[in-house]
């Protein structure tokens, strides 16, 4: 009976000890996991493409309204479009005569694709600045932006319909009322030069 409870000791130890070692074991390499390919450089999309229209210089006139922006006359520009490198955003260069004076600008417009809208940042040697956002539809551009004039928030909406592949007609307005009224502040025409 001793040498049966001493063999039946020793089978209990040889299992536990077995399935120890099974456990205490190093795991096995996981399976190699195929190398991540390096993030690529993004590409335009169609509605990057679609800033195409813009490239290139155009001669505008427009007649302005008085208002909180300043007194009534003509207003000429050139703006000068070129890319950026990679095709994201195009590069304005403009220099304007009004009733006002002389100014120049600059201005970048390209597409945010997480907005899904178009937008438009500009900053001129008359001391303003312009955050617009805007969209298209067929050949219609709308921008919009809201800012402040003597402390009070104003509204404006920028609209320029393509004539042609080589002309556009535009109308700026403005609200002080929050939207609900709309100003006639300006409207103009432009064309762009032959390449």
């Amino acid at each position: 009976m001793k040498r049966v409870a001493t063999m039946m000791l020793v089978g209990v130890c040889a299992i536990s000890l077995a399935a120890w070692a099974q456990q205490t074991q190093p795991a096995k390499p996981a399976a190699k996991q195929p190398a991540k390919a390096a993030p690529q450089m993004p590409t335009p999309g169609p509605e990057h493409k679609r800033l195409a229209y813009w490239a290139g210089t155009w001669t505008a006139t427009a007649e302005v309204k008085e208002s909180l922006f300043g007194p009534a006359g003509t207003v000429t520009s050139t703006d000068t479009n070129e890319w950026l490198p990679g095709g994201f955003f195009l590069v304005t260069r403009s220099k304007e005569k009004g009733p006002m004076g002389d100014s120049q600008g600059m201005a970048f417009m390209g597409y945010d694709p997480e907005e899904k809208v178009y937008v438009y940042y500009a900053i001129s040697s008359a001391g303003y600045s312009v955050h617009a956002k805007g969209t298209v539809t067929g050949k219609t551009w709308n921008w919009s932006s809201d800012s402040k004039m003597g402390g009070k928030p104003v509204k404006s909406k920028y609209t320029a319909t393509e004539v042609s592949p080589s002309a556009y007609s535009y109308k700026f307005e403005t609200s002080t009322d929050g939207g609900k009224t709309w100003t006639n502040v300006m409207e103009g025409k432009a064309t762009k030069a032959a390449k």
